[in-house]
């Protein structure tokens, strides 16, 4: 290990002991924090929430994304401490102890977009099996820890990852818009209430990076669209957002998949113009 702060000093101040609205979630990232940073010593960066809490409108079916970099790639020994935390961590009780997924990548792949393409060490919601993958190693995953990220204890994100370029992210959205089908086929269609929102959401999610080059939350998404998208989308999108807001019967709505089914054709006919979605009303 690289010579760098001992576990036990405190040079970023204590863990923030409320990141969240919830006292449960937050005692657990506490004890993620303390764990972590006994496993990886020196080379313990710092511990981060992205995702859905860094962007907002979170309730308890939110998942909890986490990064915690190091200073120097992971030794065996610390893979080993790793492996056996996340190995305990889902057989906790309580609601968010299999909410829970994160990364520990090197800082020197995590500060930029050159760091892409080297898998990290991660671990799913629930999973109790650590994998090495680049799932969470993206533009977006970048961009939100820089500009919206929470911490938990460490430096300022903004002095850990480069800017993302606008651009960048919609581009990586062009790439992903063709290839939702089959990401909703492996869900399993949009045979449940929960799919269909979703799948809504995480469109209009994408069609907002394509037209912003930012990340925003799925209700501000929803919202957005309902101003800059053809109003011809306005009864599916206020659907979604009564029904993410008021959940009913756990079946779609009668005719609400086919309605979604074509607002994704739609927004991956958007993804394929030259250029990213303008409001059609014209405004900015």
């Amino acid at each position: 290990m690289s010579a760098h702060p001992s576990q036990h000093s405190q040079p970023f101040g204590p863990i923030n002991s409320a990141p969240t609205q919830y006292p449960e979630l937050n005692f657990l990232l506490t004890g993620l924090t303390q764990r972590a940073r006994a496993v990886l010593g020196a080379d313990f960066v710092g511990a981060y929430l992205h995702g859905a809490f860094a962007v907002g409108g979170t309730d308890r079916d939110s998942g909890c994304d986490f990064l915690i970099p190091t200073h120097e790639p992971l030794t065996d020994e610390q893979e080993a401490g790793l492996r056996a935390l996340h190995q305990q961590l889902p057989t906790r009780p309580g609601h968010w102890s299999t909410a829970l997924a994160g990364a520990y990548p090197a800082l020197v792949q995590l500060r930029s977009l050159d760091g892409m393409g080297h898998p990290w060490l991660s671990v799913g919601p629930g999973h109790q099996q650590m994998q090495w993958t680049t799932t969470t190693n993206t533009e977006v995953v970048r961009w939100t820890l820089r500009e919206r990220g929470i911490t938990l204890v460490g430096p300022d994100p903004t002095t850990l990852v480069e800017p993302v370029p606008g651009p960048v992210l919609q581009q990586r959205m062009r790439g992903l818009l063709p290839r939702f089908g089959a990401h909703l086929a492996q869900r399993g269609g949009l045979e449940t209430a929960g799919t269909q929102h979703y799948a809504v959401a995480t469109c209009a999610r994408m069609l907002h990076t394509l037209a912003t080059g930012q990340i925003t939350s799925p209700t501000a998404a929803l919202h957005w669209a309902l101003g800059a998208l053809d109003p011809r989308w306005h009864p599916l999108l206020t659907q979604v957002l009564t029904d993410r807001a008021h959940p009913r019967d756990p079946r779609p709505r009668p005719g609400s998949a086919a309605a979604t089914a074509e607002f994704a054709r739609y927004a991956q006919h958007l993804a394929s113009e030259a250029h990213p979605p303008a409001p059609e009303d014209g405004r900015p």
